[in-house]
Order: structure tokens, then C-alpha cells, then sequence
């Protein structure tokens, strides 16, 4: 499998604008064989894009010329707006591996060029990041189709975020308490689903129209604040399933083996596990490690993979934190405020990773018998450090947030 290229500092720039504009992006990169051959392989974060954006869904699409399907894409440039077609196909070769083309894209790009791709209802406008300066075409007096378009998004995803503002704002009603929906972890993130009329949707986390909820709890210590679920790359590791690892690191917990732990860079945890990034920066590794001595290469993940799953799950989120309480053995919360994030600086992920400031939190083979889960998470003091341009939207006047002086609304 080729896996895209680490992005320069000019690219990151280009990406920050689009983030701090809410533009929900995937990216590629071209290659001499795609140029040559006129498709490339829509992989799986593209993929995954088209279908939580209900562009297309590859898994219902049948292979060969018959079933090609189309859609209306424009090449953005410095000044030109350039139809180019898209076209998303499964070829009848090998296993109808999806593959995805825009016409006369050939004409503006060089192999190894990053490009975005991005939509407005079903057209998809697709830029290239390697050779376009978008924060000068956007903050330009000139009007160009990039302003445009950009500015066009802006405006759609700030109406969203100051409505579903406006919601928690009337959910506070003075601080009203409201009842968990199950006593559990996930119990009052299913509450605030239902109070804003989501429905349960087991494929992926809250959302709203493309905003991410989570929530947390004020009173628990330590708080740490779940960013994504990943895992590891088995085709690359030692261990090849949860229940593997089980068998060899994990304990009895009322007569049933598990490993439900904490794992972090640089310090071995009790079961000597412990996260590392070799130098050449590519992987993520999780080891075994005794007085400073590699024991067994566990698992792995790519870190070019984390960092898309933190890009595309994070865009956008509201964190919600809540006060809690218990009456009878039921539970109940109240908002105290929001954190609205945006942009997640996306080079620093693998540093707090390193500063132990994120952790992977492993719950396999639970007694419950739930499927097993590797949880990313960030702790919360560490939040400004991955989201440097977020908002705190204070809903309790009387809360006491954990960092820093919170404005009004």
C-alpha cells in the first residue's frame, strides 16, 4: 500500500486556512502511475469522506463501465474556476478496488502534488495545496472563485455552530438538571443526542450537521477528553488481535481474563506496556519494555493514519462539560460550558503523544463481552496545545472551568 507523504510547511498552512474557514476536507496525493494510467485508488479516508458526507458509497456500487457513476467537480486556481468532472468507478479487475478521477486534472499538477477535495452539496471542488496559496487568494481585495467558494462554506458552517450554540443555550434553561439516559459512561452523550433530537447511530459518533459533540464530566479527576478510536495496523504488527495480546498481557477480572489499561510514552505501565515513535517518525508503536529494554514490538499504526483520523474527526467539535450528580442511584447533569474547537494542529499530535499528554486507553476483552475499543485520548490541560484557536462558550455563570477565565455569551 503507498501511503501519502508528509506535508510541508507550506501545505500546512494551506490546510489551517481551510480548517479555520470549517471546510470539511480529504486530501490526496498524485503519483506518476495515477497521471499516467488517469485514476488513483480512492482510499479509505476518501472513502470514508464520501460517505459521511453522502457523496457515494463505494461498498453499494457494482464494478465495471456500467455502473461508473458521476459527479460535478471544479478545479480551483489562483483566478480559474476548471469543470472537471468526477468520476467514481470500480473497475471489473481483481476485487473492484474503488478508484476515483476528475478530468483535465492531469493538466494542473505534478506527481507528488497534495491536493483537497471538498464539497458544496453533491459538486466537489478539489485544490492544489502543494502550489496554491490560499489564505492570499481568500485574504485577497480581488475576488477569485477560491474567495468565493471558501467564503461560501464560511458563512454555512457559522450559521450551523451559532445554531446548535442556540440550542445548548436554550437546553441551560437556568441551569436545569437533567436525568442520564443510561447509568453509564456513554449515558449522558446518548441524553444530549436525544435532547437535541439525534438519533442513535451505531456507525459513528454524535454529530451535528457535520459538528462533532462529546462530553465530559466536571467532578472526575484527571480529566481526559476521547479523541478517536483506532486500530492497530495488524498487518504490520507481531500480535495480530486483541485477544492475542490478551492472552499474554492481560489479568482476571471476576474469573474472566481483560486488559482494560493506560498506555503512555515513556513510562512502562504495570504490564510493562508503553508507547514510542521510532526516529524516523512514521509509526506509532506499542512495546513491551523492561529497564529501558525493548522486550517485543507489539502493535503499530501509521501516524500518516492518526493524523487523518484526528483531521477528519475533529474539524469540528463541541466539547460539552457537564456537572453531575446522583439522587436515589440515578444520575443527573447540568451544562456548565462549551469548548468549540476547530483546526487541530495537526504536527504537534505526535509531540504530546511523546510528552505523555496523550494516551491510549485499551478495553479488550471485556467481561461485558463489548467489542474491544483503543481510545486516544488527550488530557484536558492539554487541550489549547492540539486546538490553539478554540472558543469557550460559558453556559453556567457559576462554573468554574478548568482553564483559564471562560468568556460570556
Amino acid at each position: 500500500m503507498i501511503h501519502m507523504r508528509q506535508f510541508n510547511k507550506f501545505e500546512i498552512e494551506n490546510f489551517k486556512t481551510l480548517a479555520n474557514l470549517g471546510v470539511r476536507y480529504t486530501t490526496f496525493q498524485t503519483y506518476w502511475t495515477s497521471l499516467d494510467k488517469g485514476y488513483f485508488d480512492a482510499i479509505a479516508p476518501i472513502r470514508a469522506f464520501f460517505l459521511e458526507e453522502g457523496i457515494h458509497d463505494y461498498s453499494i456500487q457494482g464494478q465495471g463501465q456500467i455502473n461508473k457513476e458521476y459527479r460535478d467537480g471544479y478545479l480551483l486556481t489562483d483566478n480559474l474556476m476548471i469543470p472537471a468532472k468526477a468520476s467514481l468507478y470500480r473497475p471489473m479487475t481483481k476485487k473492484g478496488d474503488p478508484r476515483l478521477w476528475f478530468s483535465k486534472l492531469h493538466k494542473y499538477t505534478d506527481a507528488d502534488d497534495i491536493f483537497a477535495m471538498f464539497h458544496i452539496g453533491s459538486t466537489l471542488y478539489i485544490i492544489n495545496m502543494t502550489k496554491t496559496n490560499i489564505a492570499e487568494r481568500y485574504n485577497s481585495p480581488e475576488n477569485s472563485p477560491i474567495k468565493e467558494i471558501l467564503t461560501t462554506i464560511n458563512r454555512q458552517k457559522m450559521e450551523v455552530s451559532q445554531e446548535l450554540l442556540r440550542k445548548f443555550i436554550k437546553l441551560y434553561d437556568n441551569g436545569h438538571w437533567y436525568e442520564s439516559e443510561v447509568q453509564s459512561d456513554t449515558g449522558i452523550g446518548r441524553a444530549i443526542e436525544t435532547l437535541l433530537g439525534i438519533k442513535m447511530n451505531a456507525s459513528k459518533d454524535a454529530d451535528y450537521k457535520g459538528i462533532e459533540l462529546k462530553s465530559k464530566r466536571l467532578l472526575r479527576n484527571s480529566v481526559k477528553n476521547g479523541l478517536f478510536s483506532q486500530i492497530p495496523d495488524w498487518d504490520n504488527s507481531n500480535f495480530k488481535s486483541g485477544a492475542e495480546i490478551v492472552q499474554k498481557y492481560g489479568y482476571l477480572s471476576n474469573g474472566h481474563k481483560t486488559l482494560q489499561v493506560t498506555v503512555q510514552a515513556n513510562r512502562p505501565n504495570a504490564q510493562s506496556l508503553v508507547l514510542d515513535i521510532p526516529s524516523k517518525g512514521e509509526i506509532l508503536e506499542m512495546l513491551e519494555s523492561k529497564d529501558k529494554k525493548v522486550l517485543n514490538h507489539i502493535v503499530e499504526w501509521q501516524l500518516m493514519t492518526l493524523h487523518e483520523r484526528l483531521s477528519s474527526k475533529h474539524k469540528e467539535t463541541f466539547w460539552v462539560s457537564v456537572d453531575n450528580k446522583f439522587i436515589d442511584g440515578k444520575e443527573f447533569f447540568k451544562y456548565s460550558y462549551i469548548e468549540h474547537t476547530r483546526n487541530p494542529n495537526i504536527a504537534e499530535f505526535d509531540n504530546l503523544i511523546m510528552q505523555q499528554f496523550i494516551t491510549l486507553e485499551l478495553l479488550l476483552c471485556r467481561p461485558s463481552g463489548r467489542g474491544d475499543t483503543w481510545n486516544f485520548k488527550i488530557k484536558d490541560r492539554a487541550m489549547p496545545l492540539l486546538f490553539p484557536e478554540s472558543l469557550l462558550y460559558k453556559l453556567d455563570p457559576n462554573s468554574t472551568p478548568h482553564r483559564g477565565p471562560l468568556p460570556n455569551i
